[in-house]
């Protein structure tokens, strides 16, 4: 059973999916600022992407860089969901793929920290829900019916695996910590999107961890 100590899922909507595309960060980052605006409203997953890998010189079809993501929310920013629509996969010519004209950019400061469980706990207990960057392994992608991610005796972090989650709560499993996460796979995943991971699979799995900070206010376009 699962002892809930903090839980912020209400700040945010449905969970979302990023389908085959390799978009974790971009979701996570859009997620957690769509999180601290008054009113919540999906930010577009698909502009951040897109000038996240244009400010490092990575192409579409790999990851973000932690970086670039924080950097683009700062300086470009993110319009909603409705001005770009998140895309189920590159066009053919790449070269198409481009922001349309939008007429609204929310821009968001942001920090970086370390890699500790405490942190995240510090974080969510004041009030923010961190960026959480994660090696996976088999266990994430089958939480049980308790939404819980339980780690096989012998199973580690897999390096080859790499993921971005946001921490949105914290309690106790059995005496242990446990941090519940969002997760940009769809509700079908965990609890309608979110899953809880113990102290064991999380520790040695955490490889950094991001807060978004003050609004840098709304940038008309036009």
């Amino acid at each position: 059973m699962v002892v809930v100590q903090c839980d912020l899922r209400l700040r945010f909507g449905p969970a979302r999916n990023q389908r085959g595309r390799p978009t974790c960060l971009a979701f996570a980052a859009s997620d957690c600022h769509g999180a601290l605006r008054p009113v919540w409203t999906d930010l577009s997953c698909e502009y951040a992407f897109f000038h996240a890998q244009k400010l490092a010189g990575r192409p579409g079809t790999v990851g973000s860089v932690l970086p670039a993501m924080l950097e683009t929310l700062r300086l470009k920013g993110q319009p909603t969901e409705a001005e770009w629509p998140y895309l189920e996969s590159l066009p053919t010519d790449v070269a198409t793929w481009s922001p349309p004209k939008v007429t609204q950019l929310f821009h968001r400061n942001c920090d970086t920290g370390q890699r500790s469980v405490d942190e995240v706990i510090d974080i969510l207990n004041g009030g923010n829900c961190p960026l959480v960057l994660l090696m996976i392994s088999d266990a994430f992608y089958s939480p049980d019916d308790e939404g819980i991610v339980r780690l096989p005796l012998g199973e580690a972090p897999d390096p080859n695996r790499r993921h971005a989650v946001i921490a949105v709560g914290h309690g106790q499993i059995g005496g242990e910590r446990a941090v519940l996460v969002r997760n940009s796979w769809g509700e079908e995943w965990g609890l309608r999107g979110y899953a809880w991971l113990p102290d064991r699979f999380l520790l040695p799995a955490i490889t950094r961890v991001a807060k978004l900070l003050e609004d840098l206010s709304v940038y008309p376009t036009n």
